[in-house]
């Protein structure tokens, strides 16, 4: 399951049924848990770990140095979890001692062609990275967030749980839970309520989340204004009340 022209450092950690496929470097520091499946013309750097059942393509760049001029060599992580797919030519680099030093990807991420995944940044489970989305350093993405092809993401930007971006958006703040948005810069257009009817939530916690939705985006408010107003609301729903807290951590203002 080893191929004969894989190169795999001493210091490596390979588990059980893990595929390597030709011409792969697996680097030191590096572990790859059961049933990982790397391609061929992976390289991987560590330190780095790689929850098991991942499946990485050919021409991934994985857990290589930070992009960033401050990194002077010190000794950062990258952290993925388990299930994950990330397909050809993507990069995911370790994070930076400015931000704790890892990169975290959660479970169970479809990560498409070309997407690059920068230092520092922290992922959630069940998301959708669409070909060529790119994030900054530092940005978080919520679970089930699905960010449409060549979405770009700047630094420190958060995006919410059950997020939607349209196709070549440009993100330059922060966009709330359930939120669908598009443009160049980016807007919001409304409610992700298809995706959340396919997870199964409840008219009744859709009707809550729309009702949030116009305290936020439709009554004229300021941030400071609808965050007094969605506090009693926030009381009953709890969908409610992760927006609520979401607008109390925004740094860099959202998207309007």
């Amino acid at each position: 399951m080893i191929h004969s022209t894989a190169i795999i450092d001493s210091q490596a950690e390979i588990g059980k049924n893990v595929s390597i496929g030709a011409y792969s470097v697996i680097g030191a520091n590096v572990v790859l848990e059961d049933e990982c499946v790397i391609g061929p013309h992976v390289v991987i750097n560590g330190p780095t770990k790689i929850g098991k059942e991942t499946k990485i393509y050919q021409f991934a760049s994985i857990g290589d140095d930070p992009q960033d001029k401050k990194y002077a060599g010190e000794d950062t992580q990258l952290i993925i979890g388990e299930r994950n797919v990330i397909r050809e030519c993507c990069t995911i680099n370790r994070g930076t001692i400015q931000d704790g030093g890892i990169t975290r990807v959660g479970d169970d991420n479809w990560i498409m062609a070309y997407v690059h995944i920068a230092h520092d940044c922290v992922l959630g489970n069940n998301i959708i990275f669409a070909n060529n989305t790119s994030l900054a350093g530092h940005v978080t993405v919520g679970d089930n967030a699905i960010l449409g092809g060549f979405t770009i993401v700047h630094q420190f930007c958060q995006i919410g749980t059950n997020c939607f971006t349209g196709l070549n958006t440009i993100v330059t703040k922060d966009i709330p839970p359930f939120v669908m948005a598009s443009g160049n810069l980016a807007k919001a257009h409304g409610l992700n309520t298809e995706g959340l009817k396919r997870r199964g939530y409840s008219k009744e916690r859709i009707k809550a989340i729309k009702d949030a939705y116009k305290i936020i985006y439709r009554s004229k408010n300021t941030v400071e204004q609808a965050k007094e107003k969605l506090i009693p609301l926030s009381q009953e729903f709890d969908d409610v009340k992760l927006m609520l807290e979401f607008l109390q951590n925004v740094t860099r203002g959202i998207i309007r």
